[in-house]
This record gives structure tokens, sequence and C-alpha cells, in this order.
């Protein structure tokens, strides 16, 4: 396996060892003092994490077969900033960090969007012969 891959699926893997834990300390662990909006912002953070982590291993898959493709990187990069802005502001926010955090998460919302548009791109030109098709 390529070292970027390696990289993206290890990052992968790692983010969805880290939501499955937050998962479940949201489940038994956040006290009655966190109200019903945070508990709900910290479960959305969850949900994009495991959506995103999930991302992650499939472009880890996709760069193994197509190295070279600047746009599946691309993808890869703007998924671990999007998880780290979005998520990791949510839970700092959660856990008492100072509420101005909170305007990261729209800027990881927005590499999130751009993550998805670059693995699009990316397939597209692959399959075009932009590159070596990782989708055969």
């Amino acid at each position: 396996m390529r070292t970027i891959s390696r990289i993206f699926l290890s990052l992968g893997a790692a983010t969805l060892l880290l939501a499955t834990g937050l998962g479940a300390y949201a489940s038994h662990g956040l006290g009655p003092e966190v109200s019903a909006a945070t508990r709900s912002a910290f479960g959305t953070a969850i949900d994009y994490q495991f959506y995103h982590g999930l991302g992650l291993v499939a472009v880890a898959i996709l760069t193994d077969r197509s190295p070279d493709s600047r746009l599946l990187c691309a993808a890869g990069w703007l998924l671990v900033i999007g998880i780290t802005l979005f998520c990791g502001s949510i839970y700092a926010t959660t856990f008492g960090a100072p509420a101005s955090l909170g305007a990261a998460a729209p800027l990881g919302g927005t590499a999130f969007m751009a993550a998805w548009l670059a693995l699009g791109l990316g397939a597209w030109r692959a399959g075009h012969g932009g590159a070596a098709n990782p989708l055969a």
C-alpha cells in the first residue's frame, strides 16, 4: 500500500475509533447538566465524524489505486481538516471551550463539501483518462 493511502487509512481508522468512543461517552458519560441542544450538537458531530471517517477509508482505497490524482489526495486532506474543525469545535465547546471556537464549525463544513467535490471530480477525471481509473 502506498504511503498516502496508509496515512489516510490510518487517519480514517483513528477517526472511527474516536467517534465510537465519543459515541459511547455521549450515551453514558455526559452529565445531566449538559443541555439538550448541546447533546444534539455533540451527536451531530459524532455522526459527521463517522460519515467522514468512512470517507477517509474510501479515499485511502482510491488513492492506492490512483496515487497521482491530486484531487483524490486533496479530498483526503480536506476530510481531515473538516473533521478537525467541524467535529473538533463542537466537542471542544461541549467540554467548556469558549463559544467563539464554535465559529470553526462552518469552516469545517465547507471543507467537507470541498472534499466531496474533489472526490467526485477526481473520480470523474480518472474515468476520462485524467489519471489511472481508481474505480476500475
